[in-house]
């Protein structure tokens, strides 16, 4: 059995993605791994708080992005998958180039689903590491 319950490409994810708080913040889906994704944000005018850091909330949108669509592809067909829970610790700042995500699941029960995403500058070095707690809703009737 395949850890992805559903179809998922990179296109497809970013297709997904079109027209939403995601696409306008320039994150992208880089690569879809045998049971993890990556992803990454841009560090420019859109994503920059006012001391020309990348925006905490920026970093834990990415986070949000990254295990909601994990969870999603990962859950049992007409399953949908919402958010619950999620934290961030912010390890180093970053005022250039992208930050890039990698998630994991830690947990994928039958009604809940850990996910933890680390997140790395250019130069590979840890910039946030974040942990969301996923629903798992059954099919309603």
């Amino acid at each position: 059995m395949t850890f992805w319950t559903q179809p998922i490409t990179v296109e497809q994810l970013n297709a997904m993605s079109a027209n939403t708080a995601v696409s306008h913040l320039g994150i992208e889906f880089t690569e879809v791994g045998e049971d993890w994704l990556r992803a990454r944000v841009p560090v420019d005018e859109r994503t920059r708080q006012p001391y020309g850091l990348l925006h905490g909330g920026v970093s834990v949108t990415l986070a949000e992005t990254m295990g909601s669509v994990g969870a999603a592809c990962s859950c049992p067909a007409g399953h949908r998958a919402v958010g619950l829970e999620i934290n961030a610790n912010h390890l180093r700042a970053a005022t250039s180039g992208w930050v890039t995500g990698t998630a994991r699941a830690l947990h994928r029960g039958r009604t809940t689903q850990v996910w933890q995403i680390e997140m790395v500058n250019d130069a590979g070095e840890p910039t946030c590491v974040s942990r969301i707690t996923m629903a798992i809703l059954r099919p309603t009737p």
